[in-house]
């Protein structure tokens, strides 16, 4: 996954990390924080989404608000068993055949693919259909 580290850190820029790296590889990749900077504003602990900014040393009133999880749209070939939790209706069964699913058939070609996966009915599908892509 791709994400941009910018703010205090030593070396900003944009980094390729691991899918499921977590905050604090993200900063380390950047080099770490400047000396005096806190982290407490952001959970180290989190996992980093494909494609999001990672601000270091920001205030915590000038940080923007986290993505509403309803709101996301996830990308089925490339999202963690964690991300696919945050669906409705999905739990860590279903994320995991899910990414069985995608691995067995080299990816996800369609979103219709989606039927194809045991437990997803036509109404769970019709929940999923708008908050996934490929």
């Amino acid at each position: 996954m791709t994400v941009h580290v910018t703010g205090k850190v030593r070396k900003p820029g944009v980094y390729l990390l691991p899918s499921g790296a977590r905050v604090a590889e993200a900063v380390a990749a950047a080099g770490g924080v400047k000396q005096g900077v806190s982290t407490g504003g952001l959970n180290l602990a989190r996992r980093l989404v494909d494609g999001e900014q990672i601000v270091v040393g920001a205030p915590a009133t000038s940080m923007a608000p986290a993505a509403d999880p309803a709101s996301m749209i996830i990308d089925l070939n490339t999202a963690t068993p964690d991300q696919l939790e945050e669906l409705p209706g999905v739990g860590e069964v279903l994320a995991s055949r899910i990414v069985e699913f995608r691995t067995t058939h080299g990816g996800f070609s369609s979103v219709d693919q989606l039927q194809q996966v045991t437990g997803i009915g036509p109404r769970r599908y019709a929940e999923l259909k708008p908050k996934v892509r490929v």
